[in-house]
């Protein structure tokens, strides 16, 4: 059964999402999806509210489990039910959705193929006045490593739609990753293709390209036009899939360009920039890769736009920093 194209779009319903966020989002895509698939099944830990589940909790609760704060139970419960033939969806907040579970993710999911849908709630800098126990900027680097699992974080909240219905006709294990805040920037007006795996171009230029992913996509855009009043021709790709990477516009955007940059919301060590300095390492004379993001480091709790800011991750920041390796 394909289970693509069940949610039903249009102007009001992406100025909903937008306003509302991509937890929320999260929540309202799921209630729809349950009406049209029979085996789906979400499981969660003590997150309904953050999660926006509240709603699918009460109509369907005998589609819904909530096994308390225990993550590695979470994926062991959701993996069987996977073998049963549900379409099982877990979520809690990033960090405890992968770190906590590592162990379970690469035996159950990666080494015995299980299939399930993953949420990581609240991914990057967005809870940083909870300080860097609740942020989550290592996890794709984690998981990153084990076998048979995607990971896909979304540029706003109509693609945090479009990957849950991706995610569920995917053949292997996905891992979604949330991140910023409400509401939301909206990066799309309408409905567009979406395929796990291909970028997506958002701004047309030659002599930068910027990839980037996440709600880092509304900042690279910001940056893009102030890169453009300086004459400076940017390209923007939307590379919501860190893996598998598109390798084909890793290798177009290195034909076209003096310099290739990386934006993220997670450290530079392991995550998007990693993904691609591993390609490009495999052709011969591709330009310099500028990775941006979190260096390495954990620093003090705050705002989201102050660690943004700390981090410098805001447009004009990462302008700058483009702007001083161009020359």
């Amino acid at each position: 059964m394909n289970y693509l194209k069940m949610i039903e779009i249009n102007k009001k319903k992406i100025d909903l999402w937008s306003n509302v966020g991509s937890r929320a989002t999260f929540g309202l895509a799921a209630l729809e999806l349950e009406k049209s698939i029979k085996e789906l099944f979400i499981v969660t830990c003590d997150v309904s509210t953050s999660a926006g589940l509240d709603r699918f909790r009460k109509k369907v609760p005998h589609k819904y489990v909530d096994v308390g704060i225990s993550e590695q139970n979470m994926i062991g419960v959701a993996s069987g039910l996977s073998t049963e033939g549900f379409k099982v969806i877990t979520t809690t907040f990033a960090p405890f959705q992968t770190l906590r579970c590592c162990e379970q993710i690469k035996v159950n999911l990666g080494y015995m193929k299980t299939k399930i849908t993953m949420v990581g709630l609240a991914s990057g800098l967005v809870l940083g006045e909870l300080g860097f126990t609740h942020c989550s900027i290592e996890e794709v680097g984690a998981l990153r490593s084990i076998p048979n699992l995607a990971i896909v974080s979304p540029a706003d909240s109509l693609e945090v739609v479009k990957t849950l219905e991706a995610s569920l006709n995917y053949d292997k294990s996905v891992y979604i990753r949330l991140t910023g805040g409400s509401p939301s920037p909206s990066i799309y007006k309408e409905d567009y293709k979406f395929e796990i795996g291909k970028s997506i171009k958002l701004y047309e230029g030659k002599d930068v390209v910027i990839f980037s992913c996440g709600a880092m996509i509304h900042n690279s855009l910001e940056a893009a036009q102030i890169l453009n009043k300086k004459n400076i021709s940017c390209r923007v790709v939307n590379m919501h899939t860190i893996k598998p990477i598109d390798v084909d516009a890793i290798k177009d955007a290195a034909k076209l360009s003096k310099l290739l940059i990386s934006v993220e919301e997670h450290n530079i060590i392991g995550g998007l920039g990693s993904a691609i300095a591993e390609e490009l390492t495999k052709i011969k004379d591709s330009p310099k890769l500028l990775r941006l993001g979190i260096n390495d480091q954990y620093s003090k709790g705050g705002s989201y736009k102050h660690l943004q800011k700390i981090h410098e991750l805001l447009p004009e920041q990462i302008s700058k920093k483009i702007i001083e390796n161009l020359t």
